[in-house]
């Protein structure tokens, strides 16, 4: 039901979403068509944020706990963060062409990010080459910690290196944009946010169901053996 729920209120969302940017927001007069990327960077990028903010949580507790339900939940932020940071890492080039002349520069808000993908495809590497499932959980969550420590050095590091990157939203900073672009940039918050949401729960209980299967199958080979 609840899978179903997300299904329902997350296909008409990124719909709308897609007609708000190609048919309702007006283009951008200096940029033109190319800003429309704008839409989608910026929330790919607060959702990227927010995966790694729950994989620092899930890591956190499976170290305190060691509940497979938090490594699991771990896993699956890993890898929808990994997702949406590389979308963030494919969209950003593609803005910064138009805006900036180059695909890539070493400009520090890029750099930092590029960082965080390489911490978040680490998390998935110890897994997959560690002795055993516990110490793979471990040593993912370790790096989930140190990853997560990078997403405020991302935030700041337009401020702190002077970066190229613009700052569209600030404390004090009063938005320029068409109520129009605003409408169609909220909308593409939640439909990403929700994509998000989707992708999560799905991968959650995927891994939980690998749990169960393979729960059953020691119980069945451990039956054999007492037999």
């Amino acid at each position: 039901v609840l899978l179903f729920a997300l299904w329902a209120a997350t296909t008409p969302l990124v719909l709308l979403a897609l007609r708000m940017v190609f048919l309702h927001a007006p283009e951008e007069r200096v940029m033109g068509a190319a800003q429309k990327i704008f839409y989608f960077h910026v929330p790919i990028a607060m959702v990227t944020f927010s995966s790694v903010l729950l994989l620092l949580v899930a890591s956190v507790a499976y170290l305190w706990t060691r509940n497979r339900a938090w490594d699991n939940l771990s896993r699956a932020a890993t890898e929808c963060a990994l997702l949406f940071c590389s979308l963030v890492l494919i969209t950003g080039p593609i803005w910064a062409k138009p805006a900036w002349g180059v695909w890539w520069t070493w400009e520090a808000r890029l750099t930092t990010t590029l960082l965080l993908w390489l911490l978040l495809v680490s998390c998935l590497m110890v897994r997959g080459y560690a002795e055993n499932r516990d110490l793979g959980a471990r040593l993912a969550a370790i790096v989930g910690i140190v990853a997560a420590v990078d997403v405020p050095i991302i935030y700041k590091a337009v401020d702190w290196w002077r970066g190229q990157h613009p700052v569209l939203f600030a404390p004090g900073k009063k938005s320029s944009l068409d109520p129009r672009m605003a409408d169609a940039f909220l909308l593409c918050i939640v439909a990403v946010f929700a994509l998000f949401v989707l992708l999560l729960t799905l991968r959650y209980r995927s891994l939980a169901l690998e749990d169960r299967a393979e729960m059953a199958v020691e119980r069945l080979y451990s039956k054999d053996r007492s037999a």
